[in-house]
């Protein structure tokens, strides 16, 4: 019981580092031909926007709007790949998709 509680608590601890990796790494999404970026980071949190001026028309702000919405989604997209990449191995481990089922711990009753 104690080798389960032990490899129970590496397994947290992993997957602990990987949320504060995740928190800390920035990843860009793009729109426009690289006119407009966004960057956010591994856990989806938007740091910053980039618009070229070249792309601001008063006369038409959806297409600007539009690009900028793009931009987020393409960012979050690539962030949500990286936490698939980073986290999926780690919960795979607990015996399931999203680390809800604890089976693969081999712990009595789950």
């Amino acid at each position: 019981m104690q080798e389960i509680m032990k490899q129970a608590q590496e397994m947290q601890q992993q997957l602990m580092n990987a949320q504060e990796e995740l928190a800390e790494a920035e990843v860009t999404g793009t729109a426009g031909g690289g006119m407009v970026t966004a960057t956010v980071t591994g856990a989806g949190e938007l740091q910053s926007m980039s618009i070229d001026p070249k792309v601001v028309d008063p006369t038409d702000t959806e297409t600007l709007s539009d690009m900028v919405v793009a931009a987020v989604r393409d960012a979050n997209r690539a962030a949500q790949q990286m936490q698939a990449d980073k986290m999926g191995p780690l919960t795979n481990a607990l015996g399931g998709q999203g680390g809800t089922d604890m089976g693969g711990l081999g712990l009595p009753g789950m």
